[in-house]
């Protein structure tokens, strides 16, 4: 217990500001889905069982319109298509967490998969735990926004537009944190001008997968180098 109770104190401080992103946008999630009609139940189970916030927004979509099962599964592939390249980043972080990993797998989402790919938990908190309470916190924070703005959504009424820049300010903190806390930027780096190049040639339609995909190749040629530089033989 006490060994649970050390990585839960220790993810805390890194999950703080994600509960302040994932609770405004959970809110407007859950008034959203009380404005098209559905009760406070669909939010709540929708955060606690889907937990994917991006395609939670398009569901709503899905299910005032026509049953396309087809399209809604191809759509979800390409709105979480990201998640493919996440989870192999994380094949080497995951081993030997145990029975943990099934919840690991389910709940990374990009901001549990930026504090526990690039954070090491204090000395003498276990790695497993450490990742774990990561995500479960970022599940609840969710969770609970959502749940919250389906209760709220029939006494609250504002206008929404533009309320997602809110997870994109969110990303841009999580990214500046990371590059002033790492001593090798050449990820970062690759990231940023991979994903330029593929929006500008491709549009924002389409870019992401392709723009993973150069990321994933970059990586791997750069491999040698970066792993040399952290010390992993």
């Amino acid at each position: 217990m006490n060994q649970k109770r050390a990585a839960l104190k220790a993810a805390f401080p890194y999950t703080l500001p994600i509960c302040a992103g994932f609770t405004f946008l959970g809110l407007a999630y859950g008034i959203y889905m009380n404005s098209m009609g559905f009760s406070f139940v669909y939010p709540m189970l929708m955060s606690l069982l889907i937990f994917a916030g991006s395609m939670e927004f398009v569901t709503v979509s899905l299910l005032v319109s026509s049953f396309h099962p087809l399209h809604a599964f191809l759509l979800a592939l390409m709105v979480n298509a990201r998640h493919l390249f996440y989870g192999i980043s994380m094949l080497d972080q995951y081993r030997g967490t145990g029975k943990k990993k099934f919840y690991l797998i389910f709940g990374m989402c990009d901001e549990s998969f930026t504090i526990n790919c690039y954070n090491d938990p204090p000395a003498g908190v276990d790695k497993g735990w450490f990742m774990f309470f990561v995500t479960l916190l970022n599940h609840c924070y969710w969770f609970l926004g959502s749940t919250l703005g389906g209760l709220l959504g029939s006494l609250i009424h504002f206008n929404t537009e533009g309320i997602n820049f809110v997870m994109t300010a969110l990303f841009v903190v999580i990214f500046m944190d990371q590059w002033f806390h790492q001593k090798e930027h050449v990820p970062a780096i690759l990231g940023v001008v991979s994903s330029t190049i593929c929006l500008v040639g491709l549009g924002s339609g389409s870019f992401i997968v392709p723009s993973m995909i150069l990321i994933l190749l970059g990586l791997t040629l750069l491999r040698g180098r970066l792993q040399k530089e952290e010390g992993i033989s």
